[in-house]
C-alpha cells in the first residue's frame, strides 16, 4: 500500500504534472513527471510538500472492466512504494495505464515504469541484471 503522503489527490495536482510536466510512453504505461522548483511553491501558497514524491494513476475504462482496472490499479501502486526511494522528494509522478497493462505481468511493468522514469531524468542509471557484474560477465 502507498502511504498518504505520497499521492495526489486532486485533480489540480494531475492536471499540473500532465500539462506541465515531462512525459515518455513505454509500451503499457505513459509515465508524466514534473518536479517542483520554489517558484511553483510560491505560486501556490496552499502547496505543502511533506514526505516525498507523490504519486497519482490514471487508469480508464479501455484497460478492462472494474474489476482488472482495480487490479491494475492495485499492482501500480505497489510499484510505486517499492521506487519511492529512488525519486526526488519534490517529484510529482502520474502513471497513465494503457489496455496492455491488464494483460502484462508486473515485473515487466515495474521494468517499463523504471525505465521511463530513467529517461527522464528521475533516476540514476539501471542496477545490474541479476549475475552479472556491471561490465556484463558472470559472477
Amino acid at each position: 500500500m502507498l502511504p498518504e503522503p505520497y499521492r495526489l489527490h486532486h485533480r489540480a495536482e494531475f492536471s499540473r504534472t500532465v500539462r506541465r510536466g515531462q512525459r515518455i510512453g513505454r509500451r503499457d504505461l505513459v509515465v508524466h513527471a514534473l518536479t517542483h522548483t520554489y517558484d511553483d511553491v510560491a505560486a501556490v501558497d496552499s502547496l505543502i510538500r511533506v514526505g516525498g514524491p507523490r504519486f497519482g494513476l490514471i487508469v480508464s475504462k479501455a484497460v478492462g472492466n472494474a474489476v482488472v482496472r482495480h487490479r491494475v490499479a492495485r499492482r501500480l501502486r505497489h510499484m510505486c512504494a517499492q521506487i519511492v526511494d529512488e525519486l526526488p522528494a519534490d517529484t510529482d509522478v502520474v502513471i497513465r495505464a494503457l489496455p496492455g497493462a491488464a494483460t502484462a505481468d508486473s515485473a515487466e511493468l515495474l521494468r517499463q515504469l523504471r525505465t521511463g522514469l530513467r529517461k527522464l531524468g528521475l533516476r540514476s542509471a539501471p542496477e545490474p541484471a541479476l549475475g552479472r557484474t556491471p561490465a556484463g560477465e558472470r559472477r
